[in-house]
């Protein structure tokens, strides 16, 4: 078989269908209470993670575990430490 170099991506959309949050060894977790809505973990997530939806003025934040990987770069780059990282029970 002849593999062409570098990664190529052969079927667009493909990293959705490959839930890879099995991975984790931490989560994180979003306290609304104390979230400023400035949407640095949604920035900053590498994977996409990170989950806005509007209600009336306010933007919620949450996570999509089926993708997120545990890696914590939300809860660091939080200003207001509204993300703490706890562990994962399987």
């Amino acid at each position: 078989m002849t593999l062409p170099p570098g990664g190529v991506i052969r079927e667009m959309g493909s990293t959705r269908k490959s839930r890879t949050g099995g991975w984790r060894s931490e989560r994180p977790i979003i306290d609304m209470e104390k979230c400023i809505e400035c949407g640095s973990c949604w920035i900053f997530c590498p994977d996409n993670s990170i989950l806005v939806r509007v209600e009336g003025s306010r933007r919620i934040y949450s996570v999509d575990y089926d993708f997120c990987k545990g890696c914590g770069i939300c809860a660091n780059e939080c200003p207001s430490g509204a993300i703490t990282m706890v562990l994962e029970e399987k």
